[in-house]
C-alpha cells in the first residue's frame, strides 16, 4: 500500500501505445524483441490484460489470491477505490470478471487492501468510511447469482473503522490490522481471532513506540509467521515483523495478551520503510522503501544507483544487521515485494515487474521484467502496485493503477522462435524448466496443439515415479506447470510430458 496520509499521486505523463492501453484476452503475447503488446519485457509473457472498466472500476490498487481447494480455479481478488473486483484466472487468456464487493458504506478510497484465511477474505480500507474489517466467503464464487453480481459480506469486525492494511497468518488463524484509526488498537498491530472467520474477535493490541511518526508505533506493513529460522531462542513462536516507516520492529505475539518487543532497527537514509518480506527459511529479510528515491529528488540530492531494496540477516533474530543494498536496474520507486522459493518479485511502480534470483541473498540478479507502465523508469508512485506470484499455475497477477490487471508468465532464457508460443501451438512442446537447477520449485511450459489426454509425469533417474504435473484432458493453447519438490532428495529428475504417440522430456536438477 501507499502513504496513509494524503499524497498528491502522480499522473501519467505522455502517450502510451495504443495496445499499452486496451483489453488484451483470447491470444498470449510473446516478449519478443523486449516488447509485448506496447510493453517493455524481459522473459516475461502477456498472458491477458484486463483495463479498470472491465472491472467496473477506474483504478485498482492492492490484490491478492485465492484457489479453491475444491476445484483448483485460481482467483484474483483485486482492489479498486470503491470494491473489491473477483476475476476468475484460472484460464489467464481468458480471465473472467465475476462481479464485486463494495464498501461497507460505499465510500471511495485510494488504499483497500485484503488477505485470504483458508476459504475467507478480509477486507480493510483506509482514508474513508467506517469499512471495518469485512469479512467474505469466497465459496460464493463458484456459482454467482449473476454475471457480474454485487456481493455483500458475510460478516464485519466493527473494532475499528478505517485501516491501512491487513495480513493474515494462515498458521495459526489471525489477522493484523496496521495503520487504523480508532479502536483499541490505533496505529500499531491489532490482532483479530479470525479461527471462525464469520465471528472475528479481538485479541489484543501491540506498539512499538521507538517506530512509527514520532514515536507512535505506527506499522504500515507486517508479515507474522510461526519462527522456524535458525535461531533457535525463538522456534516454535509466532513472530511478526513490521515496516514502520522509520525502520523495522519485530515482536512476539504468541500470546496476544502480552506482546513481546523484541526488537527495532533502522537503516540510513530511511524515508518510508514500506514492506517486507522473508525468505522461505526466515533466515534473510528483504525491505523496500517506498519514497527513498523519491525523496533524493525532492531535495536535489543525487540519485540513489537504482531502486533500493534492503536486505537484512536475522541469524540473530533479536539483533538483525543489514547486510547489504540491493540497487536495480531502473531508477524506479519501488512498492509490495513477495519471495517465492529463490526468486524475488517486485512491484516498482513505473518499472513494474522486477523478478530477481536471490539464491545469493548477497548478490541478488535481476533475471527478467515486465514493465506495465510504458511511459517512463523514474522515480513516483504511478504503475505497478503488486505482483502475486503464488498461484500454483505459475500465472503472475499485476495491478497497475490506470492501467489495470495483467497477467502474464515467466518463460525460460533459451527459448528459441521456433518455441514462441502462440494462442495454438503446432505440436507438443516442452520448454526447458526454470530455474534450473532449482531449490524448492521450478515450472514448465508446456505448448498442446489440441484438445487431448495429456500426462505429465516426474520420475529419478531410475525410473520411480516422484510427481505427477497433470493427468487427463488438457485444452489447446499455452499451460504452465509448476514442479514442487519440497519433500524430494537433491538430484537429477527428469519430466516428460505424452500425448498419444507424441513424448517430450526435459531434465531438472533438484539442489538443496
Amino acid at each position: 500500500m501507499t502513504w496513509r496520509t494524503p499524497l498528491l499521486l502522480l499522473s501519467a505523463l505522455g502517450c502510451a501505445p495504443a495496445d499499452a492501453q486496451t483489453t488484451i484476452t483470447g491470444a498470449r503475447v510473446a516478449c519478443v524483441d523486449s516488447m509485448a503488446a506496447g510493453h517493455s519485457c524481459h522473459r516475461v509473457d502477456l498472458l491477458s490484460r484486463l483495463m479498470p472498466d472491465r472491472l467496473e472500476a477506474d483504478r485498482v490498487l492492492d490484490m491478492w489470491g485465492w484457489t479453491d481447494s475444491m476445484s483448483g480455479r485460481e482467483y484474483a481478488l483485486v482492489a479498486t477505490e470503491e470494491a473489491v473486483a473477483f476475476v476468475d484466472v484460472s484460464d489467464p487468456i481468458n480471465p473472467a470478471y465475476l462481479g464485486r464487493l463494495p464498501s461497507h458504506d460505499s465510500t471511495r478510497s485510494d488504499w483497500r487492501d485484503l488477505k485470504v484465511y483458508h476459504d475467507y477474505m478480509f477486507v480493510v480500507v483506509d482514508g474513508a468510511g467506517a469499512n471495518g474489517l469485512q469479512v467474505f466467503d469466497l465459496t460464493l464464487l463458484r456459482s454467482p447469482p449473476s454475471v457480474p453480481h454485487v456481493f455483500s459480506a458475510s460478516a464485519r469486525y466493527d473494532g475499528f473503522d478505517q485501516a491501512h492494511n491487513v495480513a493474515v497468518n494462515t498458521a495459526t488463524g489471525y489477522a493484523y490490522v496496521v495503520g487504523s484509526n480508532s479502536g483499541a488498537c490505533t496505529q500499531g498491530l491489532h490482532m483479530v481471532d479470525i479461527r471462525t472467520p464469520t465471528q472475528p474477535a479481538y485479541a489484543g493490541c501491540f506498539r512499538d513506540h521507538a517506530t512509527g511518526n514520532s514515536g507512535d508505533g505506527y506499522t504500515h506493513d507486517v508479515q507474522c509467521v510461526v519462527y522456524s529460522g535458525p535461531d533457535a531462542d525463538h522456534t516454535g513462536k509466532e513472530l511478526c515483523i513490521g515496516a514502520n516507516i522509520n525502520g523495522i520492529s519485530i515482536a512476539d505475539v504468541t500470546d496476544k495478551a502480552q506482546p513481546q518487543k523484541i526488537t527495532s532497527v533502522e537503516y540510513p537514509d530511511a524515508a518510508y520503510a514500506h514492506q517486507a518480506w522473508l525468505t522461505e527459511d526466515q533466515r534473510y529479510l528483504f525491505l523496500n522503501d517506498e519514497t527513498d528515491e523519491l525523496t533524493r529528488h525532492w531535495l536535489s540530492l543525487p540519485p540513489l544507483p537504482g531502486t533500493r531494496t534492503l536486505i537484512w540477516d536475522l541469524l540473530d533474530v533479536d539483533d538483525p544487521v543489514l547486510m547489504h543494498e540491493y540497487f536495480g536496474s531502473t531508477g524506479a520507486s519501488d512498492h509490495n515485494l513477495y519471495i517465492l522459493g529463490d526468486t524475488l518479485y517486485m512491484a516498482n511502480y513505473a518499472s513494474g515487474l522486477r523478478i530477481v534470483d536471490i539464491a545469493d541473498p548477497a548478490a541478488p540478479v535481476e533475471i527478467a521484467h515486465f514493465d506495465t507502465y510504458p511511459f517512463s523508469d523514474h522515480a513516483g508512485l504511478h504503475g505497478a502496485w503488486t505482483a502475486y506470484p503464488f498461484f500454483g499455475s505459475g500465472t503472475i497477477a499485476i495491478t497497475s493503477g490506470h492501467h489495470g490487471l495483467f497477467l502474464a508468465a515467466l518463460v525460460a532464457d533459451d527459448r528459441t522462435a521456433a518455441e514462441t508460443p502462440s494462442a495454438v501451438p503446432s505440436d507438443l512442446t516442452l520448454l526447458p524448466a526454470y530455474p534450473n537447477p532449482f531449490n524448492q520449485a521450478t515450472t514448465l511450459t508446456l505448448h498442446n496443439p489440441v484438445q487431448q489426454q495429456v500426462l505429465v509425469e516426474v520420475r529419478d533417474l531410475l525410473g520411480r515415479l516422484a510427481v505427477v504435473l497433470h493427468r487427463g484432458p488438457l485444452p489447446a493453447g499455452t499451460h504452465v506447470l509448476r514442479f514442487e519438490a519440497r519433500t524430494l532428495q537433491s538430484g537429477p529428475y527428469i519430466v516428460a510430458a505424452s500425448a498419444g504417440a507424441r513424448k517430450k522430456v526435459r531434465m531438472t536438477m533438484l539442489l538443496k
